[in-house]
């Protein structure tokens, strides 16, 4: 079993309420992490759609079904799950836990 460490992406300034930034891991992996406002916090997810490799974080960010839609072609996914809610796309996407410290917000990566 691999080791897991917090890494720091940056403030929670950083990511206005219902929008998303793009976040590359120390390991490469590119993630997107959306803000769902105060009651719901962050969520992180795959940054590339499973679909047609577009970018996420270009997306719409919906606070109330907490999903994001991928730009290119409409794919709607699940930012607690990573399913997908909506075709074309059908292959779920890695979601990551964020923590939020202070005014820092962290993600757990392997090591």
């Amino acid at each position: 079993m691999n080791a897991m460490t917090l890494v720091r992406l940056c403030s929670t300034s950083e990511i206005p309420e219902g929008e998303a930034r793009p976040f590359t891991l120390p390991n490469g992996k590119l993630i997107s992490v959306a803000n769902l406002g105060p009651e719901e916090g962050f969520r992180a997810i795959d940054d590339v759609c499973s679909h047609e490799e577009s970018y996420l974080h270009e997306g719409e960010v919906d606070i109330d079904f907490e999903t994001i839609e991928c730009p290119k072609h409409g794919s709607v996914f699940d930012l607690n799950t990573g399913k997908p809610r909506s075709l074309p796309a059908t292959i779920p996407l890695p979601v990551y836990p964020v923590k939020v410290e202070g005014d820092d917000i962290l993600i757990e990566v392997e090591e």
